[in-house]
């Protein structure tokens, strides 16, 4: 299996909290991979040591074969997606300045990045005449659609999503999962979702990961973890959000 991200014996403190020892896991490239645990598990300090926010204090992580690097990280994190729950929108921006505000700053000509966010309005079905409106003129939904666009919008070879459909209501939310669904088979792109909701992460991901008490209880394909569960935290948790 090549991977996309992985982190070989990682270990990360703050102060005198320790959030995880030990992590080893292996994130199978061109597929979405869940990672699943409560409030305090680590799931999005996970992210920010794959986006270089955050340096481990043991252990390896890496993108594509490469350890993230602890200097001049701009390069590196262009060179993946980040969306988050809430869509994280610049309220002055306009949905295209919102869209292409990184492109601009990398120095795309203003034709290229009018071409590349209609074709992501293509890809997510809004409609046109949402480029000059405000988040604050835009529904829950279109204002997360719209969250992926930009993180889509330097066709990055990796997605960080956290929890980032949370926030839209269940009908919502089933339309954004088919339109991911979608979007990461036509963009090719590897994709690390945290989530709490295991409904979610078997919707989504083909590969899951289950976090508790700083340490992995499980990993492997998501069906496999859901019908296997690997000891009484991982069952329990199936049970209670899955029976």
């Amino acid at each position: 299996m090549t991977a996309c991200v992985e982190f070989d014996r990682v270990a990360k403190r703050f102060g005198n909290l320790e959030v995880f020892q030990d992590v080893s896991v292996s994130c199978p490239e061109g597929a979405t991979t869940a990672i699943v645990g409560a409030s305090g598990s680590g799931k999005s300090t996970l992210l920010q040591l794959v986006n270089a926010v955050l340096q481990p204090d043991a252990g390896t992580v890496r993108v594509f074969g490469e350890p993230v690097p602890d200097r001049d990280v701009e390069k590196f994190r262009r060179g993946i997606g980040y969306a988050v729950q809430g869509a994280g929108l610049f309220p002055h921006l306009s949905a295209f300045e919102n869209v292409t505000l990184v492109a601009r700053l990398e120095g795309w000509e203003l034709a290229a990045r009018r071409e590349r966010f209609a074709e992501l309005l293509a890809e997510m079905e809004l409609p046109a005449d949402v480029a000059e409106r405000l988040p604050r003129e835009l529904s829950g939904g279109q204002q997360q659609r719209i969250g992926l666009c930009r993180a889509l919008m330097l066709r990055p070879q990796l997605l960080l999503l956290d929890e980032p459909f949370s926030a839209v209501d269940p009908i919502t939310r089933v339309e954004i999962y088919e339109r991911f669904l979608e979007v990461k088979v036509s963009q090719g792109v590897s994709s690390l979702l945290v989530t709490h909701d295991l409904r979610e992460a078997r919707k989504l991901a083909e590969y899951l990961v289950i976090l508790h008490d700083g340490y992995v209880q499980q990993q492997g394909a998501t069906s496999d973890v859901l019908s296997s569960p690997a000891n009484d935290y991982v069952r329990t948790l199936v049970e209670s959000q899955l029976s």
